[in-house]
C-alpha cells in the first residue's frame, strides 16, 4: 500500500521537475505571475526558493557542524561570529538586490519590459562598486568588528583567520544575489537554486577536504565558502551573458551606465530595505556582544541557536520571497484580490513548518544541539535555549507574509519604520530590559532577541488593513 504522504510529495517533486525542464526549454525567462491558481503558482515559485535556502543553509551549518567536530568550541563560537559579520556586510547586496527584484517585478506585471534592461545595467554598476568598497573597508576592520561584539580570547584568532577570508568573497557574493534578483523578478527561481546548488555541494565537500583532511581550521572553511560562492556567480553570469537577448541587455560598456530615471527609485526603496537589513544585523551583533560576555560555551549555543532558527527563516524567506514576487506583479497589474490569497496561503504553510519545527526541538534538543558539538557544557546550556527557539520558530510564520507585502508595495517609509522599531528599538530595547533590568541574564537576551521578531507582523497587518497597498505610483510611473 502506497503512503498517502509520499505520494503528495512525488506528485509536487514530478511536477516541479516538469516546470525545470518548461522554463529551460522556453524562449523567455519572463513569468507572469498574475493569473492561475494562486496555490500551485506560489508553491511550485517558492519550492525551487526553498531548497536552494536549504542548501545555503547547509553548507554555512556544515562550516560549523565541521569546525566543531574537529577543532573545538571556540572554533565553533568563531564560525558563528564570523558568519554574523559577514551577514552584516552583505546588508547592501540584500537591500539593493531586494528593491530591484520588486521593481522589476512590477515592470512585468505592468507590461513594462523596456525599462527593464536600463535596470540591469544600473544595478550591476552601483552593486558590484558597493562591493568593492564594503571589501576594502572591512578588510581594515575586521579585527575591530571582533573586539567590538566582545570575542573570547581563545576564540579570537579563529574568527580573524575565518572572517577575513569571507569578506574578501563579498564580491561574488553581492554578484549572485544580483543576478538571482533580476531572474526572480522576471518569474524565474529555478536558476538560482541552480546557482546555489552547485555552491553548497562545492563547499561541502571541500569543508570536508580543507578542515577534516588538512586540518585548515577556520581559515579552510572559509576558503571553501568563498570557493563556492566564486563558482556560484561565474556560473550566474555566464548564464546571463548567454541568455543577454531575452533581457534585452548587450553587455557592452555603454549599457552598464546608471540611468537617473531608474536609479531614484531604486534608492528611494532600496535604502530603507538596506536598513531594515542593516538595522537587524547591527541590533544582533549588539546583542550577541552581551551573549558573548557570558563565556565561549554562551557564544557556541546561541551560534548553533541562529543555525537552527534559520531553518524556519529559510522557508518563510523563500514564501516571503515568492509572495513578494507574485504581489509585485498583482500591484502592477492592479490585480489587488489574489493578493490576499497569496498572503493566507503563505501564513498556513509558514506556521505548519514552524510548529513541525519546534516540536522536534522541544522533544529532543540534545540530539538537535549535539549536531554541533559534544562538549557538556554547551548542551546543557543549549536545553536552555529551547523556548527562545520556538518563540523564534513561530515568529518566522507571523512575519514572513507582511515581510512580502511591505516590500512588494514599494512603501519605504513603511520599510523604514519597521527596520527601525524591529532592528533597534524592538530587539536591543527588549534585550536589555529583559537581560539586565529584570536580572534574567542570558535567558533575557535570548527572549528579547525573538520578541523582536514579531514587530513586522504588527506593523504590516495595520499596512494591510488600511489598504494603502494598492498604490503603486511611488515606485512606477504612470
Amino acid at each position: 500500500m502506497s503512503c498517502p504522504r509520499l505520494s503528495l510529495w512525488r506528485s509536487y517533486f514530478l511536477y516541479f521537475s516538469k516546470e525545470v525542464l518548461t522554463i529551460s526549454q522556453n524562449q523567455t525567462l519572463v513569468r507572469n505571475l498574475t493569473n492561475g491558481s494562486v496555490s500551485k503558482q506560489l508553491i511550485t515559485f517558492a519550492f525551487p526558493l526553498l531548497i536552494s535556502g536549504f542548501l545555503q543553509t547547509a553548507y554555512n551549518m556544515v562550516d560549523m557542524v565541521i569546525v566543531g567536530q574537529f577543532v573545538n568550541k571556540s572554533g565553533l563560537a568563531a564560525v558563528s561570529l564570523g558568519a554574523d559579520i559577514l551577514h552584516l556586510l552583505t546588508f547592501i547586496a540584500m537591500g539593493f538586490s531586494s528593491a530591484g527584484q520588486v521593481i522589476i517585478a512590477q515592470y512585468v506585471g505592468a507590461e513594462r519590459h523596456e525599462e527593464i534592461s536600463k535596470l540591469i545595467g544600473t544595478l550591476f554598476t552601483f552593486l558590484l562598486s558597493c562591493a568593492i568598497v564594503m571589501t576594502v573597508v572591512f578588510f581594515f576592520l575586521c579585527d575591530h568588528l571582533l573586539v567590538w561584539i566582545n570575542t573570547s580570547a581563545d576564540a579570537m584568532s579563529y574568527a580573524h583567520d575565518y572572517t577575513i577570508v569571507c569578506i574578501s568573497g563579498l564580491f561574488f557574493i553581492y554578484g549572485y544575489n544580483l543576478v538571482s534578483a533580476i531572474l526572480r523578478g522576471m518569474g524565474d527561481s529555478v536558476h538560482p537554486f541552480m546557482f546555489i546548488a552547485v555552491a553548497a555541494v562545492l563547499n561541502m565537500i571541500l569543508d570536508l577536504v580543507f578542515v577534516a583532511g588538512f586540518n585548515m581550521g577556520t581559515f579552510g572553511a572559509a576558503l571553501a565558502t568563498v570557493i563556492g560562492q566564486g563558482v556560484s556567480f561565474i556560473w550566474a553570469l555566464v548564464f546571463f551573458y548567454r541568455r543577454k537577448e531575452q533581457f534585452g541587455f548587450d553587455f557592452k560598456l555603454k549599457s552598464f551606465k546608471i540611468h537617473k530615471d531608474l536609479f531614484a527609485p531604486l534608492i528611494k526603496l532600496g535604502i530603507p530595505m538596506v536598513i531594515q537589513s542593516a538595522a537587524i544585523s547591527i541590533s544582533k551583533l549588539y546583542v550577541y556582544s552581551w551573549i558573548n560576555i557570558y563565556g565561549t560555551a554562551a557564544t557556541a549555543v546561541t551560534g548553533a541557536g541562529a543555525k537552527l532558527s534559520t531553518i524556519a527563516n529559510i522557508f518563510a524567506q523563500a514564501m516571503a520571497t515568492a509572495s513578494a514576487a507574485m504581489i509585485g506583479q498583482c500591484i502592477g497589474a492592479e490585480k489587488f484580490d489574489r493578493v490576499s490569497k497569496v498572503m493566507s496561503i503563505s501564513f498556513v504553510l509558514d506556521l505548519i513548518v514552524a510548529s513541525l519545527l519546534s516540536i522536534i526541538i522541544f522533544l529532543a534538543p540534545d540530539a538537535v544541539f549535539g549536531m554541533f558539538t559534544s562538549e557538556s557544557d554547551v548542551l546543557s546550556l543549549a536545553r536552555e535555549f529551547v523556548p527562545a527557539a520556538v518563540l523564534i520558530f513561530i515568529s518566522c510564520a507571523f512575519r514572513a507574509p507582511m515581510f512580502a507585502l511591505i516590500n512588494a508595495s514599494g512603501n519605504s517609509i513603511l520599510n523604514l519604520v519597521s527596520a527601525i522599531l524591529d532592528g533597534f528599538i524592538a530587539r536591543i530595547g527588549f534585550s536589555l530590559i529583559m537581560g539586565i533590568t529584570l536580572n534574567m541574564g542570558i535567558r533575557g537576551f535570548w527572549y528579547g532577541d525573538a520578541i523582536a521578531g514579531y514587530m513586522p507582523f504588527v506593523i504590516g497587518g495595520i499596512f494591510y488593513v488600511s489598504g494603502k497597498w494598492k498604490t503603486r505610483k511611488h515606485i512606477i510611473k504612470d
